[in-house]
């Protein structure tokens, strides 16, 4: 049985720095790419960032290019997620997701997922 499990989140004034990890159970997330996306109250779920299987290649989105960063950490099966210079609009439930992910244009998608963790809640205050 897979299991993602993150931790990490709290509360940071805006400006500050967070890290979340994401620890995998089940499979090896060097077989696999990892991925964070987040959730916002009454938005939808959106993507943050994605490493991919090999690790060599990661993406981000536009929000948060610069200022997050995705990282690996194959002998503990964890995926960080660093955050800097976090804003009121970075506030939302946090998630990872695992999947056999090949094409590289999938990295972002949701639905290229297959296995989700809960969750862990960062609020930035202004």
């Amino acid at each position: 049985q897979v299991q993602l499990v993150e931790s990490g989140g709290g509360l940071v004034q805006a400006g500050g720095s967070l890290r979340l990890s994401c620890a995998v159970s089940g499979r090896t997330v060097s077989t696999n790419a990892i991925g964070w996306f987040r959730q916002a109250p009454g938005k939808s779920r959106e993507f943050v960032a994605a490493s991919s299987t090999s690790g060599t290649l990661t993406v981000y989105s536009d929000s948060v290019k610069g200022r997050f960063t995705i990282s690996r950490d194959n002998a503990k099966n964890t995926v960080y997620l660093q955050m800097n210079s976090l804003k009121s609009e970075d506030t939302a439930v946090y998630a990872c997701a695992a999947g056999s992910i090949v094409t590289m244009n999938r990295l972002s998608k949701i639905y290229a997922y297959d296995f989700w963790g809960q969750g862990t809640q960062v609020t930035v205050s202004s």
